[in-house]
């Protein structure tokens, strides 16, 4: 099989439910990583990713779900929010009495202590959403019912779209921001066709990427509507299911 990259979502797909990586994975991509193909992350996370996955066993990343790419240190792909596009969102959501908060270059500016919900990231700061002044990369709401996601359709900018997750997340990104996108810049900076590509996702916003990559793996617990779009289906993301797949696909002879 000609695989030239492998590009694997993050939560639930390759990160553990512990959200832990097994040595397993690491060591099966770090063998593809020898035999000279390119290895990336696709996550809706941001950049502290970093802090819970060990980013010497890639080659590129792809943050905030499509915002931001980068092949190595090398930035690739950028689709930023201006201010005012998402300071009307950011209020509303505020008013309603959501957490809420605008991430931009590794920071999260919230109207909440984000450090204390989530000791891993450690740049954060509770701001007057009236005086900020970024580009923003991604906003990104604590969903806990139905009402608090009409919050965030009802105030949704232009140009822009809602996402989701099932871990309780609502995410809103600009519309050019999504994982195949950025995928498709990184394959274009690395010379590699989008038929050699192998992807492995369980959400929604893995569904485009799957359906784009030359060979699309949803894994055991993946949403059914992400199943019904892949080639093929794996084992869990608690089962080693990448690793399994890569050694029986694309390390076979070892």
């Amino acid at each position: 099989m000609q695989i030239k990259m492998i590009v694997t979502d993050l939560d639930g797909t390759l990160l553990r439910e512990d959200k832990t990586i097994s040595e397993r994975s690491l060591s099966a991509l770090a063998k593809c990583r020898d035999r000279g193909i390119k290895t990336v992350y696709a996550t809706g996370r941001g950049s502290s990713t970093a802090a819970i996955v060990p980013s010497e066993f890639f080659d590129g990343y792809v943050w905030m779900n499509g915002a931001t790419a980068k092949a190595g240190n090398s930035l690739v792909y950028k689709k930023l929010l201006p201010i005012e596009l998402v300071r009307g969102l950011l209020l509303a959501a505020d008013r309603a009495g959501l957490r809420v908060v605008a991430e931009s270059d590794d920071w999260h500016y919230a109207n909440f202590n984000v450090s204390e919900e989530w000791p891993f990231i450690k740049q954060s700061k509770v701001v007057d959403f009236n005086e900020l002044d970024i580009e923003v990369e991604k906003v990104y709401a604590i969903v806990n019912k139905p009402e608090d996601a009409k919050v965030i359709e009802r105030h949704l900018p232009e140009d822009t779209y809602a996402y989701f997750s099932r871990d309780g997340f609502g995410m809103v990104m600009h519309k050019e921001a999504v994982k195949s996108k950025a995928v498709v810049a990184l394959a274009d900076y690395w010379g590699i066709k989008r038929e050699d590509i192998v992807a492995f996702g369980d959400d929604k916003n893995d569904i485009e990427l799957l359906k784009f990559c030359g060979i699309g793996i949803a894994m055991g617990n993946a949403l059914d509507e992400t199943k019904a779009v892949a080639d093929q289906i794996c084992d869990t993301n608690d089962n080693d299911g990448i690793a399994k797949w890569l050694e029986e696909n694309v390390l076979v002879c070892e």
